[in-house]
């Protein structure tokens, strides 16, 4: 037997905390599909660096071009006002060793404060944008704002397209399996599964990727 859930949202639904049907889609909770973590690294106004911890989002192209499409990119930020702004950003990928030093800019994402500071992160100049990028970073891509768009016109959220233009990978991580997967890898978001029976909430986790087989 299977159990539907419509658009209507679940009456027996209970969130983890006050705000989560506010911000999220009752269907997040019920579908609970991991996403990669990363940082999207920009300049504010007045200059100091700007870290964003991110998920939500894929990553995909063809031969003429690949892109990322980061959706729930909040427009209250400074994140989106800054890739709005400076028409770029960067996007870095660190291992889960380095997940509460990025929750430690989320803390410290003051207008005043300098986030790599806050994280303790090296700063990288990018190549081809003008945006900083983590240096701690074993993958980082260098984009350029392709489209911006409000989805659902709520004014809350946004889908952010950027065009990948140049990508720097950590030497170690640039043979095989190994590095890039694992507890030295990716980190992805498993957003907090609903118990659809009793509608209690659950717990976000931060998985890694084991590899089963190769195709």
């Amino acid at each position: 037997m299977k159990i539907e859930i419509s658009e209507a949202f679940p009456e027996h639904f209970r969130p983890a905390y006050p705000e989560e049907f506010e911000l999220f889609s009752h269907f997040e909770t019920t579908a609970g599909i991991p996403s990669p973590l990363f940082a999207i690294t920009t300049w504010k106004e007045n200059g100091l660096p700007n870290a964003c911890f991110h998920a939500w989002s894929c990553f995909h192209g063809d031969r003429t071009a690949f892109f990322a499409v980061m959706g729930n990119l909040y427009q209250h930020t400074h994140t989106y006002a800054n890739i709005l702004r400076e028409k770029c950003f960067g996007l870095n990928f660190l291992p889960i060793g380095c997940y509460d030093r990025l929750v430690e800019t989320i803390r410290r994402n003051g207008m005043d404060e300098d986030e790599f500071q806050a994280g303790g992160f090296a700063l990288q100049e990018a190549r081809t944008i003008h945006a900083p990028l983590i240096a701690e970073a074993f993958l980082s891509l260098e984009c350029t704002l392709t489209e911006a768009k409000d989805l659902t016109g709520a004014g809350q959220t946004a889908m952010v397209t950027g065009r990948v233009r140049h990508a720097w990978v950590e030497e170690a991580y640039a043979q095989g399996y190994d590095r890039r997967y694992g507890k030295d890898g990716f980190m992805l978001l498993v957003p907090a599964p609903q118990d659809l029976l009793s509608g209690a909430p659950g717990q976000s986790g931060i998985a890694t990727v084991h590899i089963e087989r190769l195709d």
